[in-house]
């Protein structure tokens, strides 16, 4: 991110048109292509759940489509910023590639009330798999509003048909670099976050029963939540901590 960040403000040449304003587009491209990226690798991590039925795998599909969501937002937030400095309005209805991405991201957006809505584990990660795969066939749309859009309002970037200069077509790619690592970084940080939390959960499950506490007074305190089941990865958690943790 430091050298994207470099190359966008002291390497890349300012746009002819645009000028100081071109360089959002740096931000605003990429996280799109993350979002969306995001929301297929979901589909994928959904389809391998649905294969074994192992509760990792839909965590790890819940924990992309959400963080996808996040940059989604920022997506559509660069997007109007750069749509009001270039054209004079935050949105426009007739643009292809914002509504397509738009609506992409509002069918995402059902993804966790989807999941509040089913209080049995084993049912809300099965439809929850069935709803990422699905949706995840809706994304390929958003790519193919880009290449069909007639206004050429977008830049191409990606394959033979880019027509970025050199030193800017070098600066973006750094900059898809460093978001998809950081796209990454803040999965891997939640998937930890989930673990350590099933892990506590185990222990102090563990405790009480050791204590004398009716396991139905536990379950009565625990908080309904839009986050998959962790039972699996407490599971998990604990066969690691017996290996050695």
């Amino acid at each position: 991110m430091a050298a994207a960040l470099a190359l966008v403000f002291f390497y890349a040449p300012l746009d002819a048109d645009q000028g100081f304003l071109q360089k959002i587009f740096y931000v605003h491209v990429p996280l799109a292509i993350v979002a969306l990226g995001g929301f297929v690798a979901a589909g994928v991590l959904a389809i391998v759940h649905l294969r074994t039925r192992e509760p990792k795998w839909d965590m790890r599909s819940y924990v992309a489509i959400h963080m996808s969501l996040i940059f989604g937002v920022a997506t559509l937030i660069t997007g109007s910023i750069w749509a009001k400095g270039s054209w004079g309005h935050w949105w426009a209805w007739d643009e292809p590639t914002l509504v397509s991405f738009l609506i992409v991201f509002l069918l995402y957006a059902t993804y966790q009330p989807l999941r509040f809505a089913i209080e049995d584990p084993e049912r809300q990660a099965r439809y929850a798999s069935v709803f990422a795969i699905t949706a995840g066939a809706f994304v390929p749309m958003n790519f193919i509003a880009v290449r069909l859009a007639t206004a050429y309002v977008h830049p191409r970037v990606l394959g033979s048909t880019s027509n970025l200069p050199p030193r800017m077509a070098l600066t973006f790619v750094v900059s898809l670099a460093g978001f998809s690592l950081l796209y990454l970084t803040l999965c891997a940080y939640e998937l930890a976050v989930k673990r350590a939390r099933g892990r506590l959960s185990a222990l102090r499950r563990r405790a009480e029963q050791r204590a004398g506490t009716p396991e139905t007074a536990t379950a009565s305190r625990r908080v309904r939540s839009a986050a998959p089941s962790l039972t699996g990865a407490e599971t998990l958690a604990t066969e690691a901590g017996r290996g050695g943790a």
